[in-house]
């Protein structure tokens, strides 16, 4: 708003000075008048009147007319001059009481997850950062953490909802009185406000009306009736003893990226055998003074990721990639150990595997190993990776045919040990051996750089001293 002066200008007089003089002697404070004139008439803006003013008072003098024109046409002629500055407060009814907690960052290659848990129930305590739900994504899942101590109040979002970074689960009240009041009253004072958390409240509480309904309820086509069949003859379970579970999120990524390896690379599988009796051993003799200096234990995985290093340095081709119609050849050995978790497959990454010793990689198998066992990993843990070890042994299988880990071009694949009789120096004895298998894309690696790498994984690990002296 503007207050406004207007007069008649009077040939030959001083009036507009004397005008703007006694403005500026009344209030010494504000800016300096601006003088804005029109056919035979003065407009006097001052700076300082602009605000909360109720009424526009017009100054005149005696002997002069008054010439009022409609306040739109002088506020259009102002307009080229004044910029009016409009701000806005959006009403809040909890006056800082209640938070929001929300989803968080999930990575740079994950847009959305999916709401897997709560762990706490409306009215229960919550320390800052403390966990009050998880989120399943593609790889891993994600806590939501609580922004401040207090109760909670609400959940705004249910299980089985997809949620993005940024999307509200709960409502927290940081103080026991806030979170006492029942959230009916809330919505009630949401409601008689005009703000548009309100009017967020209002759209957000008739969602789970229309998605309480579970598809698994909708009545199913009838099924044609089962042929009559003998009383001899086995029947199928009734169909009201399955169940029907969704898949989860990892399931879903795992087969779906299991499944483009099989249609986007020419898969083929070599095996070959190898004589654990040395590393075992080694193993055996070394263990404890092992555990007593770097606090850990020597298990086998050590000596084949170090046997696997030896092999993809001997042969690059193993460690290299399809980009295109061009080979990116890897100047570094990530190795990607598979480990399954009661969530599914996971494959967290041991990074520069060639600069490590044996109790180096012996510690990061193990921290990995627990952070994938807890749910805990990052999915900067599990990017990337130049070649994979599976170890199906741990659950006692004997031989297998693993899939390569897009992009990578070959998986090592170690199979559990087993007492069998060979022959060593024309005699039969019995020895513990395993089966072991190399998966490889045969568009680029042929069968003579597969066959050499595992042949060099069998050699190391039956005699491991070629590691010291590196023949």
């Amino acid at each position: 708003m503007f207050g406004v002066f207007r007069r008649k200008v009077v040939s030959g007089s001083s009036s507009a000075s004397i005008v703007g003089k006694s403005w500026r002697a009344s209030r010494p404070v504000a800016s300096t008048t601006t003088c804005f004139a029109s056919e035979g008439e003065v407009v006097l803006l001052h700076p300082g009147i602009s605000g909360n003013v109720r009424s526009i008072c017009h100054l005149t003098q005696p002997g002069a007319t008054v010439n009022l024109k409609p306040l739109r046409e002088v506020m259009i002629s102002l307009q080229p001059c004044v910029s009016v500055q409009m701000q806005t407060r959006t009403f809040s009814s909890n006056s800082g009481d209640l938070v929001d907690a929300v989803v968080p960052f999930m990575g740079e290659s994950i847009s959305d997850g999916t709401l897997a848990t709560f762990l706490k129930k409306p009215g229960d305590r919550v320390e800052i950062d403390e966990p009050i739900a998880q989120v399943e994504t593609d790889k891993v899942t994600i806590d939501v953490a609580s922004p401040e101590a207090g109760i909670i109040q609400e959940f705004v979002a249910k299980e089985g909802d997809t949620v993005e970074p940024g999307t509200k689960v709960a409502i927290i009240s940081k103080s026991a009185e806030g979170a006492a009041a029942p959230s009916k009253s809330a919505s009630t004072e949401a409601v008689s406000q005009p703000s548009p958390t309100a009017v967020e409240k209002v759209e957000e509480k008739p969602k789970p009306k229309v998605e309480t309904t579970p598809v698994i309820e909708k009545p199913k086509p009838a099924s044609p009736p089962p042929p009559k069949t003998s009383a001899s003859e086995p029947q199928l379970p009734p169909k009201d003893r399955e169940r029907r579970v969704p898949m989860t999120r990892l399931r879903k990524r795992v087969a779906t990226r299991l499944k483009d390896s099989q249609n986007t690379f020419a898969l083929l599988t070599t095996f070959n055998e190898v004589d654990m009796t040395n590393l075992m051993k080694l193993r055996s003799e070394y263990k404890d003074a092992f555990l007593e200096k770097h606090g850990v234990k020597l298990g086998l995985m050590s000596g084949f990721v170090k046997a696997a290093v030896s092999g993809l340095q001997n042969q690059p081709i193993i460690n290299a990639v399809i980009d295109g119609d061009d080979i990116i050849y890897r100047d570094y050995i990530d190795i990607s150990i598979a480990v399954g978790t009661p969530k599914g497959l996971v494959v967290p990454v041991i990074r520069n595997a060639e600069k490590m010793n044996f109790a180096e990689i012996e510690k990061e198998i193990n921290t990995l190993a627990k952070k994938a066992n807890n749910g805990t990993i990052s999915i900067d843990e599990m990017a990337g990776g130049s070649f994979t070890i599976s170890n199906g042994g741990v659950y006692g299988s004997l031989l297998s045919t693993p899939i390569i880990n897009p992009p990578q071009s070959a998986i090592l694949g170690m199979h559990s040990i087993v007492n069998r009789p060979i022959v060593v120096g024309g005699d039969i004895v019995s020895r513990p051996m395993m089966y072991i298998a190399l998966t490889y894309d045969h568009r680029l690696i042929d069968g003579r750089e597969a066959v050499f790498f595992l042949r060099r994984i069998k050699d190391v690990v039956e005699d491991p001293r070629r590691l010291l002296l590196d023949i």
